[in-house]
């Protein structure tokens, strides 16, 4: 396993449409292993492949809970319902903050790294989660969602 340097603010890969994963092989798990070992040196809830540079619809999340992370591979949201305003901030986007509106709820359909077909109905911080990393997939960063006027720059901890 290894981190993979995090694609940052400006990189024109962030702006473009991952490609269906075909083929679930031994270089996919690496990526996988990789992302999860990335996200959480990183302290993050969720990362999609774009965001290290692959353009493969690969997502993973994890809410720190005794779950475990979810490898979502070829994600799709097959249903929202409402809504809710929360505070996001992005991997890529180190020490920015935002309100965003998200779905308060999501059905999401995708496979799991054993190749098998799987449903989701997530809630709240997993819906936001989702919605956010699926977001990469399709080429869009949550700096272009955020409700106006609600940008902060955080200052690193030194």
């Amino acid at each position: 396993m290894a981190i993979r340097k995090l694609r940052l603010e400006g990189d024109e890969i962030l702006k473009k449409k991952s490609r269906e994963v075909e083929l679930i092989d031994e270089k996919l798990q690496i990526l996988i292993d990789d992302m999860i070992e990335t996200m959480h040196k990183y302290n993050g809830v969720g990362l999609a492949a774009v965001q290290v540079g692959v353009l493969k619809r690969v997502i993973v999340i994890d809410l720190y809970d005794d779950k475990g992370p979810i490898v979502m591979i070829n994600p799709v949201i097959i249903k929202t319902k409402g809504e809710q305003e929360v505070d996001e901030g992005c991997l890529s986007f180190p020490n920015q903050f935002a309100k965003v509106i998200r779905p308060a709820e999501v059905v999401a359909e995708y496979t799991d790294r054993d190749g098998k077909r799987m449903q989701v109905k997530a809630k709240e911080l997993l819906a936001q989660a989702i919605c956010h990393e699926v977001d990469h997939l399709n080429g869009e960063v949550f700096v272009d969602k955020i409700l106006p006027g609600t940008l902060e720059y955080v200052e690193p901890e030194k």
